[in-house]
């Protein structure tokens, strides 16, 4: 005998090794080398072309309007296409994005929008609690109301969220200017003013783990 029996086993050894050594690889590409994780600056093609800026700043339509429950859920509600329809029965209803919009509406079917924020499953985030504190949507969405498609503007990682929570004076503003998103003052009358608005807000903002890992 030349060699011992247990060598028999090295093929299958050598199998399961490269099997997942070959997942790895595929894993590392697929998720950290793509938009899932390097996500600042992801801009999705959306099967309707929606403008924001004419929404929000030309014709001066509140956040509000569309992502209607944000100030009382969890989540930022995406109007369905009844909302946008309210206005669109009437207006610039021969142009070709507004006939798609209008094909989805009277089939029933929710407009496939292309998710541009997702956050980990294992993260627990309540926009109506920020919101409500004083945070704007231009802190996490930056200046969604320029931008012609809406792009990933934050990493919203980790060490992101903590330097907030640590620092929260610079990132509150009055209630009044919430959804305000050209609204500004310089650093030092944002912090001396966020300083004012984390006591009248009693704003006191977790840094330990079950603050968002629930």
């Amino acid at each position: 005998m030349i060699f011992p029996k247990w060598t028999n086993f090295l093929p299958l050894v050598l199998v399961v090794v490269l099997g997942l050594g070959l997942t790895t690889v595929i894993f590392v590409f697929s998720y950290w080398f793509t938009d899932k994780h390097l996500v600042v600056g992801y801009q999705p093609l959306q099967p309707i072309a929606f403008s924001h800026k004419i929404h929000n700043v030309d014709l001066g339509i509140d956040c509000r309007y569309c992502h209607f429950s944000v100030e009382r859920s969890s989540v930022s509600s995406i109007p369905p296409s009844a909302t946008c329809m309210n206005c669109h029965n009437q207006v610039r209803t021969d142009r070709p994005e507004i006939k798609k919009l209008k094909a989805y509406h009277e089939s029933g079917n929710p407009i496939p929008w292309v998710r541009v924020h997702r956050l980990p499953e294992y993260v627990s985030f309540d926009h109506s609690v920020h919101v409500k504190k004083g945070v704007s949507c231009a802190e996490c969405h930056g200046r969604v109301d320029q931008m012609a498609e809406v792009r990933h503007d934050q990493d919203l990682s980790m060490a992101w969220c903590l330097d907030c929570h640590r620092n929260p004076d610079s990132k509150l503003r009055p209630q009044s200017q919430i959804t305000n998103m050209s609204w500004t003052l310089s650093p030092q009358e944002r912090a001396t003013l966020g300083a004012q608005l984390r006591k009248e807000n009693f704003v006191h903002p977790r840094t330990d783990c079950s603050a968002c890992h629930r």
